[in-house]
């Protein structure tokens, strides 16, 4: 007798503009995976400090992260395979994310700094100013060997980073 699978949550990383948000819509039908986005987990004042170009620092980013990893958590109880969206910075974000949690493996979305800055001058209705990439490519740390994860060139159409995903990491798809 086989054991059942056990659930798998993706958290798509990377900075504001990487395309986070477009992969997980695309990615999360192709799965059957159930989907968040980190953005909505962080707190009014998080996002009006953002939105008036300055950014998080950790106090500020702890209890935002710690929501994540709650939701998470609870994805893996219930059973089911999860995508979350997170900037995932650094490695100690990252480790507070998959603290207890077996089934996380990291997407890093890798987009060249002037196509993100392209991506931000163009978006609209987003509270994440484009002044604050700078800030993110600052605090970004490379995934450690040891991190369950891929990094993944986001500067092609986004149906090709979604299989690329699928393909390194041969999820099953349900289509």
């Amino acid at each position: 007798m086989t054991e059942p699978r056990r659930p798998i949550t993706i958290v798509l990383m990377g900075v504001s503009g990487a395309g986070k948000s477009t992969i997980m819509e695309l990615l999360a039908p192709r799965l059957g995976a159930v989907s968040a986005e980190g953005d909505a987990f962080h707190s009014p004042t998080n996002v009006r400090k953002m939105a008036a170009g300055q950014p998080l620092d950790d106090d500020d980013r702890w209890p935002w992260l710690d929501a994540i990893a709650r939701w998470i958590g609870e994805r893996e109880r219930e059973g089911v395979d999860a995508i979350v969206t997170c900037s995932a910075l650094r490695r100690r974000y990252r480790d507070r994310l998959r603290s207890g949690h077996e089934s996380v493996r990291f997407v890093h979305l890798m987009v060249p700094p002037l196509l993100l800055a392209r991506r931000l001058a163009e978006r609209a209705g987003h509270y994440m100013p484009a002044s604050l990439l700078p800030t993110q490519l600052g605090a970004l740390e490379a995934l450690g060997v040891d991190e369950p994860s891929v990094e993944i060139a986001a500067d092609r159409p986004a149906q090709e980073v979604v299989a690329g995903i699928i393909e390194r990491f041969g999820f099953p798809e349900v289509r």
